[in-house]
């Protein structure tokens, strides 16, 4: 008798979406301590991220930009305005939006962050090309075209 193949899929370790979640968890802890000498959590280094992009920009395209919830966004650029590196202030064109925008030292910690790319290329063991084609697979999955 031969075995039902579906049961195969049913394996944990045959599920994408476990594979995607270990991968997700593991490539976090690969960032942690890179990022803690410049004093931000994975979260936040993805805001400042989209912050060294375009600056100021609305809490509302910020977050849409990050795949958040503005509700989930505002305590991480709450924190990172604590820490002096982003400003809070209501748009001159409509009261009712909030602009997100670097400080100098905001901005002076993009220096450092240069750095980053290449530590996590070193701890992965994987070449820029490697990872680009990595991430360019993911795009189905994040909503997103490849660059």
């Amino acid at each position: 008798m031969v075995a039902d193949p579906r049961e195969a899929m049913l394996k944990l370790d045959n599920q994408l979406c476990f594979a995607l979640v270990t991968a997700a968890r593991n490539v976090v802890a690969i960032y942690r301590p890179i990022l803690e000498p410049l004093g931000l959590t994975h979260p936040q280094y993805l805001v400042m991220l989209a912050l060294w992009e375009m600056s100021p920009r609305p809490l509302g395209d910020l977050a849409a930009e990050l795949a958040l919830e503005p509700p989930t966004l505002s305590p991480l650029v709450k924190r990172l305005e604590a820490q002096g590196l982003v400003s809070r202030t209501r748009s001159a064109r409509d009261e009712r939006v909030l602009d997100i925008g670097l400080t100098d030292a905001g901005r002076a910690l993009r220096e450092q962050a240069l750095a980053v790319p290449a530590q996590v290329m070193a701890d992965t063991g994987m070449s820029v090309e490697r990872l680009e084609a990595l991430r360019d697979g993911l795009a189905p999955f994040a909503g997103r075209r490849p660059s």
